[in-house]
């Protein structure tokens, strides 16, 4: 089985709760404007056998608390999402997160396959300009579903505002390219990149403008 992986890391802090293994998946048919991770859109890039995958991960997940999925969109692989949690279910006993930008309705169907995979789901699509109060949420109208006990136990209290949001991990590459792991609020990439500049740093971001192939289904 192969999956499109955009990247690892370890830890994440932001993303919920202990020092969670980050995953992100590579491809996303939903594209929501402002998306803080656009440059997971493209699809076809970043493929790998989920058995390396495991190996990559094989250290980290004796040490994480948790294991946070993100991308791009997990469901639009929904074989190869199916297969990472099985198997990361069978190597750790951390609870798992999902987010989708699909509504949790047009995932009922995959939800059943996936039964005992998933402790809490974040679903719907980000909303720019939205309310943003909400921890671990880009955008107030995105809901958090806690599908176990286990899930219901670690995500209690993330429905309170204002927990976590704003505070970012930082991720640096081998080449030397740095990422932000977090829930940013609005306009703190706007300052962020005016203050980098300001000290004479170069600023990029990068999204896939391709026109799309057709809608994603999970």
């Amino acid at each position: 089985m192969r999956v499109a992986i955009s990247r690892v890391h370890f830890p994440v802090t932001t993303l919920g709760p202990g020092r969670r293994l980050g995953i992100w998946f590579q491809g996303c048919s939903i594209r929501c404007p402002g998306c803080i991770s656009a440059d997971t859109w493209a699809a076809g890039k970043g493929e790998l056998e989920l058995v390396e995958l495991f190996g990559r991960m094989e250290t980290w997940l004796a040490q994480a608390d948790g294991i946070t999925i993100s991308g791009g969109e997990p469901f639009d692989q929904a074989d190869a999402l199916d297969a990472l949690l099985r198997g990361l279910r069978e190597r750790s006993a951390a609870d798992i997160l999902v987010y989708s930008g699909y509504s949790v309705e047009s995932l009922a169907q995959c939800l059943v396959t996936l039964d005992g995979l998933i402790d809490a789901l974040i679903t719907e699509p980000f909303v720019l300009n939205a309310p943003q109060t909400l921890p671990i949420r880009g955008s107030d109208n995105q809901t958090l579903h806690r599908l176990t006990e286990l899930g219901r136990l670690r995500f209690a209290g993330y429905d309170e505002p204002g927990r976590e949001n704003g505070a970012f991990d930082l991720m640096f590459d081998d080449d030397g390219t740095v990422w932000l792991a977090g829930i940013p609020r609005q306009g703190d990439f706007e300052r962020l990149r005016t203050q980098l500049q300001r000290h004479g740093h170069r600023v990029m971001t990068t999204e896939d403008t391709s026109p799309l192939r057709g809608p994603g289904r999970p």
